[in-house]
């Protein structure tokens, strides 16, 4: 039923919970898990008085990107069939545009919880995902507990 399953990654605290549902769906379903972590390139601080260059903004996405996919996969049993990914753009498009490339069958993914101002001006890519996704999306409250 599900044969892939997409584990997207910022590197959030807490990201054991949702590697622990992924985990147990593909070792029920015998199947792979996909971890992808997304580059951000939408430079928030580019501007001559930000002090930060596209270049350097991209540069310091890709390394968090890189350390948030090692750190999930350290969470995962060695024994599971994991692939990882990481793509560049906007989280909430990609994610979304490697369910539909990769012929994912299921999403497992953290969510916040923000409410309020919090989630007005940073907003939830769990939240467009769910709304937007083809596929099952399975959320996990992450918590740094």
């Amino acid at each position: 039923m599900y044969d892939d399953i997409l584990l997207p990654t910022d590197g959030s605290d807490g990201i054991d919970a949702a590697a622990e549902h992924a985990t147990t769906l593909a070792e029920r379903f015998d199947a792979t898990v996909r971890v992808l972590s997304v580059v951000d390139t939408r430079n928030r601080f580019e501007s001559p008085t930000s002090g930060l260059s596209p270049e350097a903004w991209t540069q310091a996405e890709r390394e968090r990107a890189d350390a948030a996919v090692e750190t999930t996969v350290a969470a995962l049993p060695d024994e599971l069939a994991v692939e990882t990914h990481r793509r560049e753009g906007v989280p909430r498009k990609e994610i979304l545009g490697f369910v539909e490339d990769e012929a994912v069958d299921m999403i497992v993914m953290g969510t916040h919880g923000r409410t309020g101002l919090d989630h007005y001006f940073i907003g939830s890519v769990a939240e467009q995902v769910v709304r937007k996704s083809p596929v099952p999306v399975v959320t996990v409250r992450l918590s740094a507990d």
